[in-house]
């Protein structure tokens, strides 16, 4: 009988402090479990350090910590980060030229396969993200980029 043993499902998480210093440690600690996995940190570690930022800056809630959270199944690497602001949820929108911030869901949007938002318990939500271990092959489908994204919000150019 020839059984094939399941693929193992690889899980970290970790509580983090909702500050500039918490938001760095989750990017550090993700890339340091990705290369004890021996998987490559490009570009989760983006991603994380993007909805960290976004945790810290626009999920803080003084006394609540966020939790980032990575899993692999199969072929594909999960991110997400939960905070305690479920009544604030991002949307990725293209920003002014001249603003000096707002890009961090554009990023995640260019970097991911897929990225959205889930309301958990109150007043938490998760937002998360997915990127194939084998980019070769990833398919991106558009999404509406308030509930998940796929590269799509930059029109594509046409050359001739």
């Amino acid at each position: 009988m020839n059984e094939e043993s399941p693929t193992p499902i690889r899980n970290f998480s970790v509580q983090l402090s909702p500050t500039p210093r918490g938001a760095r440690l989750a990017r550090l600690l993700a890339t340091e479990q990705l290369r004890a996995w021996d998987l490559p940190s490009h570009p989760a570690e983006h991603i994380v350090a993007e909805l960290a930022a976004n945790a810290v800056t626009h999920g803080r809630v003084p006394g609540r910590d966020f939790r980032l959270t990575l899993y692999v199944v199969a072929d594909t690497l999960r991110i997400e980060v939960t905070d305690t602001r479920g009544d604030r949820m991002p949307c990725a929108e293209l920003p002014d030229g001249e603003a000096e911030s707002g890009r961090g869901l554009v990023l995640v949007d260019a970097l991911a396969d897929k990225w959205g938002v889930a309301p958990g318990l109150s007043p938490r939500k998760t937002v998360w993200a997915e990127i194939r271990l084998d980019r070769s092959t990833a398919g991106r489908v558009p999404v509406d980029p308030c509930s998940g994204g796929t590269g799509r919000l930059f029109p594509q150019q046409r050359t001739r």
